[in-house]
């Protein structure tokens, strides 16, 4: 029994870590999230973020609100930190 909850952990393991390498993930020479979060911040009327994806086609997806109560979408190079 001892065994074979150690076989179904360490098959556990191995394939979590194969999904995890195979998550799309930012370019290595790409700027830090909380780079790009602090350039979103100080745009004029900015409230709060309210969500922040990456999407596989190789940007983040920033949705947040202003003061006025706008929702923004905005798709940022993560590179860059420029909007695309």
């Amino acid at each position: 029994m001892k065994r074979a909850l150690i076989a179904v952990a360490a098959f556990a393991i191995a394939a979590g870590s194969a999904f995890a390498q195979s998550l799309p993930q930012p370019p290595p020479n790409g700027m830090k999230l909380s780079q790009i979060l602090a350039k979103i911040e100080a745009r004029d009327q900015f409230s709060f973020v309210s969500e922040i994806s990456w999407s596989q086609s190789g940007y983040y997806d920033i949705t947040y609100m202003t003061s006025d109560k706008a929702k923004v979408e905005i798709k940022i190079d993560p590179v860059s930190g420029e909007a695309k």
